[in-house]
């Protein structure tokens, strides 16, 4: 399977740069994956498309202001953006430059408040780095990182907590679960009130979501790994809509990752933890998932690979040629589908 059978054509202007001021207002695509029939919607339409005794499974993780600028001791200035917590105050770093940032290299960031150390250089080019800090991490984090922004946005945030849904929870991730973002209170209140279970799984998101596919055929590429928990409350919500015949349906491709990785044969899944690079591309077959609310991604991206999984490509790349007619807005601060 050749990378390319997953590219479409997008103009750069439809690459949403801004969130919109009402998260539930963003437009909605409904794609029936068995037909291919598809209808424009408003993303609160959504519950329309939920029965009573679904069981919705959102990602409660919570993106962190990852990306910070600082200075080296000789006072060049240097760029991090947190990709995971090892241990302790130990970190995996991306550095920019990655050339001048040696073993040992000492880095100071906001006048001091926060200094750290280049302990390893990984293989991926990333870094081993560890933390020096009075008082709480996070909140020396909130007073001088930045959110990290995925690269095809060129505006800055204005409120960070954009860049979060409002059910986020636990502190982890490098990127947003952007299937979230369009859900307000008021509209997940309605939903529960249908009758439909709201289920959380946490997927601390990485910033290897963003890599593109560069090998030509698909079957070569290695995923980057995440780490997920679930809890036995949650699973008991899951199962209960598996076992009464109705429909798992994942809010993202990081709940629908997460479900994939941990459900038996038979769609069920246990309260566990650990990591996940499990990689979902056309000819696999889905476990748990029945149904998925998602943004619109990346051409030639393991995620667009994802979705046509579950859609069938050829319906995937119609609704998106429709979408793009139509002027939708793409990736993280864009649009959404909801696939069933």
């Amino acid at each position: 399977m050749n990378v390319n059978e997953f590219d479409y054509y997008l103009p750069e202007e439809l690459i949403a740069q801004t969130p919109l001021e009402h998260r539930d207002e963003s437009r909605l695509l409904y794609l029936n994956r068995k037909t291919g029939e598809y209808q424009d919607k408003i993303f609160k339409d959504v519950i329309e498309y939920l029965e009573p005794g679904d069981c919705l499974v959102r990602n409660n993780t919570k993106v962190i202001p990852a990306r910070l600028y600082g200075k080296k001791t000789t006072g060049a200035d240097v760029e991090f953006v947190l990709l995971k917590n090892i241990e302790g105050n130990i970190w995996e770093a991306m550095v920019r430059p990655g050339n001048k940032l040696h073993v040992g290299t000492e880095v100071i960031f906001g006048d001091g408040i926060l200094k750290a150390k280049i302990l390893d250089i990984l293989d991926d080019g990333t870094r081993k780095v560890e933390f020096f800090y009075d008082g709480i991490f996070n909140e020396i984090l909130d007073q001088i990182g930045l959110m990290p922004l995925p690269p095809y946005i060129h505006e800055s945030l204005k409120e960070n907590d954009r860049y979060n849904t409002v059910y986020a929870k636990y502190n982890g991730s490098a990127a947003a679960p952007t299937a979230g973002l369009h859900f307000t209170d008021e509209l997940l209140d309605k939903i529960s009130k249908k009758g439909i279970d709201i289920a959380n799984v946490t997927l601390h998101v990485g910033i290897g979501t963003f890599r593109p596919v560069k090998e030509e055929n698909v079957e070569e590429h290695h995923m980057h790994q995440e780490h997920y928990y679930i809890k036995q409350e949650d699973v008991d919500k899951i199962n209960k809509a598996k076992d009464t015949g109705h429909r798992v349906v994942c809010v993202g491709t990081t709940s629908c990752r997460t479900l994939e990785t941990i459900a038996d044969e038979t769609g069920h899944v246990k309260a566990c933890e650990g990591d996940t690079g499990i990689y979902i591309y056309p000819g696999y077959k889905f476990k748990c998932m029945d149904g998925l609310i998602t943004n619109f991604h990346l051409p030639k991206s393991t995620l667009i690979m994802l979705v046509s999984a579950f859609a069938g490509r050829e319906n995937i790349l119609n609704a998106y040629k429709h979408a793009v007619e139509e002027k939708y807005r793409f990736f993280s601060f864009g649009d959404a589908m909801i696939i069933i």
